[in-house]
């Protein structure tokens, strides 16, 4: 559900988420069409950063130190001397300029969210990281500033963001089906010029030509969620182009979209026993109902059934729904640090205030205070749908709810209704799954957390071992969230730190286990969204057809 950040939406609410530069991409390709160009890219130009824009997620211009350019690529790796579009990037110098070991290349994940508005705010955790590189993010094609899907506008997404997302009767269905059909119509209309081109192998490309305009022989690559499947096609396509790279919170490159949505179906229901367990174990400090796992997951599907009656007040003059409660949910989740929000929140729906969960699910949808989205959502599913090949009618998706149900009561009808994500959209998806086999390549570190909620655990193996021989090396963290270096803990970090900036490869099969921690029990929300939450906890968007 990536950074950048996942989301249960899809279909619908949470049913379904200037310099011109020409260079060749170097390295070995094994597919076409071929990257071509001119070899040798023009250095970038450099300059000051405006503050994100809405279509970013808006807050403030990065402080003083950060740099800004733009790459120009082919929008059309098939006609490489033809139209352009432009790569917004982000930079901030590394410390040592002595030491220095080249650019450390983020990707936060969604698909869909902005490097570009979230580096800044979360390169304090990666401090040591600059010392001796220089930290580099970017807006992918179809996201922010580069070139950005757009579909509805922000009066139709409250809207679309409020109805149903698991509907029951025929009449109900109809209005599912036919908000996917204007949703659709608004991206082609909008947007449809791009739409055909955003999948991720053409980003992938696009990486090697953000290398080679950063004047680095290598990509060091630090790609988180779905930032790990784009470094994942990276490395097939250009495996010795491979730098030092890091792959957090893994995407499972096995999975189609069914069995995307399927594994986080049951990675969110995990992640909310978790977050019961942790309840029950406070006893009376904990504000909800229940005096063991199976009690309190049953108080959040009693609210869900309420809200799906009668909604509560939210935020203004929106209600709060099932789809806007289960999308808060879902948001929590994303970090232990917001259990103590998730357990305000359920306890407030339950009392008819249903604020902080809006607020929570405003957050996982980029909406800000002034009510206007950002562009994550519409490129999340245009990048989805331009990946994956599935299309399901709505006979399919309703014969598979059965196994969505018994993964999740809470997340599994959310979540198999998001098949139908892509049912429609106009343009065919390239893939069953990708192709990450990478031989040749350097070294990739593989982290998976046991208590990922997004990208479950068992993907960071079937990483490993498609990326090949001596290429994938696995290291686990047992600990909660959807990620593990920005967790703070110190064994994934010396380990990380130690293979990006000496070089030095941790042994394969390395544990690193989460000290005991205890969420404070008297949180305090903010009174309105200020952009995602997820990039701040750590969270970002994971990968299944519809969600992220």
């Amino acid at each position: 559900m990536s950074t950048n950040v996942l989301r249960l939406a899809g279909v619908v609410a949470l049913a379904g988420a200037l310099v011109a530069v020409s260079a060749c991409s170097g390295g070995e390709e094994r597919t076409t069409p071929r990257a071509g160009g001119t070899e040798g890219a023009a250095p970038l130009k450099w300059g000051e950063c405006s503050a994100p824009d809405a279509v970013q997620g808006g807050g403030p211009a990065p402080p003083k130190g950060w740099e800004c350019a733009t790459l120009h690529v082919p929008l059309d790796y098939a006609k490489p001397e033809g139209e352009t579009i432009p790569i917004a990037l982000i930079r901030a110098r590394a410390r040592d300029k002595e030491k220095r070991i080249g650019s450390l290349v983020f990707n936060f994940g969604g698909p869909g969210g902005s490097g570009i508005s979230t580096l800044p705010g979360a390169a304090k955790d990666y401090g040591a990281l600059r010392e001796r590189y220089d930290l580099v993010s970017f807006d992918p094609r179809g996201v922010g500033r580069s070139v950005p899907v757009l579909c509805e506008t922000d009066q139709q997404l409250d809207r679309y963001y409020a109805q149903d997302s698991t509907p029951e009767t025929p009449q109900e269905e109809k209005s599912f089906t036919d908000a996917a059909r204007r949703y659709q119509a608004a991206c082609k209309a909008r947007s449809g010029k791009v739409l055909p081109y955003v999948g991720t192998e053409n980003a992938a490309r696009d990486l090697d030509r953000i290398r080679q305009a950063l004047g680095d022989e290598k990509l060091h690559y630090f790609g988180i969620s779905y930032g790990t499947e784009l470094g994942g096609v990276y490395a097939h396509l250009f495996p010795k182009n491979v730098g030092r790279a890091v792959f957090d919170a893994v995407v499972n490159p096995a999975n189609g979209s069914e069995e995307g949505a399927l594994d986080q179906a049951k990675g969110f229901q995990l992640a909310l026993r978790n977050f019961a367990q942790d309840c029950v174990d406070r006893g009376d400090a904990c504000r909800l109902q229940g005096s063991n796992v199976k009690e309190i997951e049953d108080t959040i599907v009693r609210l869900q059934k309420s809200l799906a009656d009668k909604p509560i007040p939210g935020i203004g003059d929106r209600m709060l729904t099932d789809s806007a409660a289960t999308n808060g949910i879902a948001q929590a989740l994303y970090s232990q640090e917001l259990w103590p929000l998730l357990e305000q929140g359920i306890d407030e729906a339950e009392g008819g205030q249903g604020q902080l969960l809006m607020f929570l699910s405003d957050s996982l949808n980029g909406r800000d205070r002034n009510g206007r989205y950002s562009n994550i959502g519409a490129a999340n599913t245009a990048i989805n749908c331009a990946d994956f090949k599935d299309r399901f009618d709505l006979a399919q998706a309703k014969a598979r709810l059965p196994e969505f149900r018994a993964a999740s009561p809470v997340f599994g009808d959310f979540l198999g209704w998001a098949l139908m994500s892509c049912t429609g959209w106009p343009v065919a998806g390239a893939w069953e799954n990708p192709d990450v086999s990478a031989p040749g390549a350097a070294p990739i570190l593989v982290i998976g957390n046991t208590g990922d909620p997004a990208t479950p655990y068992e993907g960071a193996r079937e990483m490993v071992e498609r990326l090949g021989p001596g290429v994938g090396v696995e290291l686990t963290y047992k600990g909660q969230g959807h990620g593990a270096y920005n967790s703070g803990d110190p064994c994934v970090q010396q380990a990380v730190n130690s293979y990006l900036l000496d070089g030095k490869v941790p042994p394969a099969g390395t544990v690193c286990t989460a000290a005991p921690t205890k969420a404070p029990t008297t949180p305090t929300a903010p009174t309105a969204p200020t952009g995602p939450l997820s990039a701040a906890a750590g969270a970002d968007g994971a990968r299944t057809t519809g969600a992220r």
